[in-house]
């Protein structure tokens, strides 16, 4: 079963926003410590983009969308937003949200393929 849902992606022109949910209201308190948002695109590996702890909000993201892509959560409703500004037509890819139980390093713990829950993706494209 699947527990994450994500969605907000489509089809903008580079430097436009996009705002991506993931919805993991499906977990109970404390399920989970980790909400990770990964992209695929054809031909490439799949790539952290941005990690969050969900009980300090403390976030982390790869070098090439930092200060352009803001993780955020409401803690309350168990959602993960990415927050996208700035786009690229390199940053077109499926968006995938990703959980993980505890874990000292969120990020570092995406860069080793840690996490365990998937959503289905959502696709951003960034294109004139």
């Amino acid at each position: 079963q699947v527990h994450l849902l994500e969605s907000g992606g489509g089809s903008v022109q580079p430097g436009g926003s996009l705002k991506l949910s993931c919805n993991a209201s499906m977990y109970t308190e404390g399920e989970i410590a980790c909400i990770g948002w990964f992209r695929q695109s054809p031909g490439k590996e799949r790539e952290a983009v941005a990690t969050l702890k969900r009980g300090n909000s403390n976030d982390n993201y790869r070098d090439s969308v930092e200060g352009r892509f803001t993780i955020s959560q409401d803690y309350p409703k168990k959602i993960v937003y990415l927050q996208m500004n700035d786009l690229r037509p390199e940053d077109t890819a499926m968006y995938y949200c990703a959980a993980k139980p505890w874990s000292a390093s969120c990020f570092f713990a995406a860069l080793a393929g840690e996490y365990v829950d998937w959503g289905r993706g959502t696709q951003v494209t960034v294109s004139s």
